[in-house]
């Protein structure tokens, strides 16, 4: 069965966003992007929620083919063209979107037969508010996390309107030059 990984840059006060949304805070560097990609390497599918999609569609299909890209835009560049991309989406239509799945209502279900099929993990990249509701329905296995060594204060919070608690356990951990501190969890489901 695949699993729904969050994968997610978060405030040491859990937050993903500043008020506006702004992620500008966000500390990346070679180093997170070489250990990143070497995960995202292995798996075949993202998903992701409207708005995250359409950013992540206005720049990686042509990230690569620019004058001077950097080794990671053409790595991820080259990953995202191949990846299949889910979509969890209520205003998208599923026309003639290539290698791309929209998910606009029954959701429970539509991800249940997702993780059913034959494939690797399925990341969940950013997206807080398709996080959210991934969460309320139980369906996220694991989470990913790059903690920023910065307080915000105020934003968009990743673990908002939990009703009940879920327990995880620590599978990895890793700091990284810049401050970051990777945390790697899997839900306990017993």
């Amino acid at each position: 069965m695949r699993k729904i990984i969050s994968f997610m840059h978060i405030s040491l006060d859990g937050f993903v966003a500043g008020p506006n949304g702004e992620m500008n805070w966000i500390k990346v560097d070679e180093e997170i992007f070489d250990h990143v990609g070497k995960r995202i390497g292995e798996t075949d599918a993202a998903l992701y929620g409207r708005t995250t999609y359409e950013m992540m569609e206005n720049y990686w299909p042509t990230a690569g083919d620019k004058p001077g890209a950097s080794k990671h835009d053409l790595d991820h560049s080259t990953w995202y063209k191949k990846a299949h991309k889910v979509v969890l989406s209520k205003t998208m239509k599923d026309a003639s979107v290539t290698n791309t799945t929209i998910i606009s209502d029954n959701l429970a279900d539509r991800i249940n037969e997702i993780k059913q099929q034959p494939g690797s993990e399925l990341l969940l990249f950013g997206s807080p508010t398709a996080t959210h509701s991934l969460m309320q329905l139980g369906l996220i296995d694991g989470y990913w996390l790059f903690v920023n060594p910065i307080i915000l204060g105020r934003g968009i919070r990743l673990f908002a309107d939990i009703k009940d608690k879920i327990k995880l356990k620590l599978q990895t951990t890793r700091q990284f030059t810049s401050g970051v501190t990777e945390l790697n969890y899997i839900v306990d489901k017993q």
